[in-house]
């Protein structure tokens, strides 16, 4: 166990140095408050491209965290999610959006207002779908550049930031 501890950690260890190099991960963690490192770099894998998406609403669809309609062909009870692309990102995407019951977070009262409503899960899955809108945007505007790696050389005297 505590070999395989030893290992996860190194893993864990260059997922953020790698996230604190590449630019569309280090632009969603300055531009979105609920997400660090791991989360901005899943993101930054699965949705980034200079014309991966041609709407935030399509990049939510991937994420499987749009929300299912009543069809003929299905045996699924609307208002389910689709729970289609990656379960690894639909759940660092929750735990991102979690943090949004802190009082302190910018999207709380929208977080309030759906878990007065709904209930603690609905509000974070809708915050859930605001962070993809959101990074799908910053990834786009962005497009290709989004997976350039910068390395920051420090000098005694400057800064020094190379692409």
């Amino acid at each position: 166990m505590d070999t395989l501890a030893e290992q996860l950690d190194q893993v864990r260890r260059r997922l953020v140095h790698t996230a604190r190099h590449v630019t569309g991960a280090r632009a969603l963690r300055e531009q979105i408050y609920r997400v660090g490192p791991m989360t901005a770099l899943a993101l930054c894998s699965w949705l980034g491209g200079a014309e991966r998406f041609s709407s935030s609403r399509k990049a939510v669809r991937f994420t499987g965290l749009d929300i299912t309609v009543r069809s003929s062909d299905s045996q699924r009870s609307p208002g389910r999610l689709s729970r289609q692309g990656p379960q690894v990102l639909r759940w660092l995407l929750f735990e991102a959006a979690k943090t949004s019951a802190r009082a302190c977070a910018p999207g709380h009262r929208y977080y309030t207002d759906v878990k007065q409503r709904y209930d603690a899960n609905r509000a974070a899955l809708s915050q859930a779908r605001r962070i993809v809108r959101q990074a799908a945007h910053i990834l786009t505007a962005l497009g290709d550049d989004a997976f350039t790696v910068t390395t920051v050389a420090h000098t005694p005297s400057s800064t020094v930031v190379t692409r």
